[in-house]
């Protein structure tokens, strides 16, 4: 139990290191690319904490087997160097015995990448897909920067001098519409307003920008004609209850909505969600013998061919992933061999390790 607990440790500590540094920088990639959505005026920043946080799981999905494979290489080859496996196989016991022991964080590992691809993060990408879509299909204030003019989508550029009310009403409101009449025509719409406010209609659920004391102008692209309208007060419909998409990707869709779900695209993503934890066994076998390394190479010696493989493993999936869904790579097949080619590759490394009188 000693030696068990002391493996166990230098395992999920090296993998813990490198777990956090991986996430580190994709976090860190992320958060710039939402930062610069936010700056833009896209996103309103005060969203960005959550939209990383919902995002947290399909990141763990994806690092956390790399992590653990990689944590096997460092810490395994540390104990070579040190030549605490000459010891431990000097007392008796075998590195098979340390495959055993390895399999047991291994396991822990498969079952919270388990938790994270069959139900967190199908879970958070839902969220965070209807938080943006919410944002994408309505103006809303939180995301209006004062004075500056920011494209809202759907030909709509909108522009407000400030905020008064406590943010509630805008002040010197401008708002640039392009598109088309019920006959087809072009028309280009400007609208200027001395106040403006949000509101939502209770009945229908359509969001609505209530303008006070300004005019509306409205210029058909090749006349030399243009409409004035004056008013007191103009409602502009920013969004229908009903303009939201439909979510309804696999990518969304929980693993029980997958497994009656016969569409390619639903059992592709099915297969990916439930590759993931057998990924983690199969990276474990591949990393004992991969771990081995003698004092004169240095613990970073097989790193690299290690990657390669990792990657290697990973993009295979991925193009499968595609392939089914498509339809180029038939269900029945899917990724199963994939996940069989690289674990015979494991066993095959271990039986040649075996015969170097590596472990046995």
């Amino acid at each position: 139990m000693i030696i068990f607990r002391y493996l166990t440790r230098e395992i999920l500590l090296t993998m813990a290191a490198v777990a956090g540094v991986l996430l580190l920088v994709i976090m860190g990639s992320r958060f710039i690319r939402y930062f610069t959505d936010a700056a833009e005026g896209d996103i309103p920043a005060s969203i960005l904490g959550t939209l990383m946080l919902f995002h947290l799981p399909g990141f763990l999905e994806l690092i956390l087997p790399l992590a653990f494979f990689l944590g096997i290489l460092l810490a395994y080859g540390q104990l070579y160097l040190n030549s605490e496996i000459t010891v431990l196989v000097a007392c008796g016991t075998s590195p098979n015995r340390l495959l055993q022991v390895s399999l047991v964080p291994a396991t822990l590992v498969a079952m919270l990448v388990g938790l994270c691809s069959l139900w967190l993060t199908p879970a958070g990408a839902l969220h965070n897909a209807v938080m943006l879509e919410e944002q994408r299909s309505q103006l809303d204030f939180s995301a209006l920067a004062p004075g500056r003019f920011q494209d809202f989508g759907g030909g709509r550029t909108a522009y407000t001098e400030g905020f008064s009310d406590g943010e509630a009403r805008m002040d010197n409101v401008f708002i640039s519409e392009r598109q088309r009449r019920r006959d087809g025509t072009p028309e280009s719409t400007v609208t200027r307003a001395a106040s403006g406010y949000q509101t939502v209609d209770p009945d229908t659920g359509s969001r609505f920008l209530v303008l006070a004391d300004g005019e509306r102008y409205s210029v058909d692209p090749g006349r030399h004609q243009a409409e004035r309208l004056e008013f007191d007060t103009y409602a502009v419909r920013l969004s229908q209850a009903e303009d939201m998409r439909e979510l309804d990707s696999p990518e969304y869709a929980s693993t029980a909505a997958l497994l009656g779900n016969d569409s390619l695209r639903a059992q592709a993503q099915l297969q990916w969600r439930l590759g993931l934890p057998l990924m983690v066994f199969v990276l474990t076998l591949m990393a004992m013998p991969l771990s081995r390394v003698n004092p004169r190479q240095g613990r970073f010696a097989k790193l690299l061919p290690a990657i390669f493989l990792h990657v290697a493993y990973l993009s295979l999936l991925l193009a499968a992933l595609d392939a089914i869904g498509r339809g180029s790579l038939p269900v029945v097949v899917g990724m199963w061999p994939i996940h069989g080619a690289f674990l015979a590759l494991g066993l095959a490394m271990m039986a040649r390790a075996q015969r170097k009188g590596i472990s046995g």
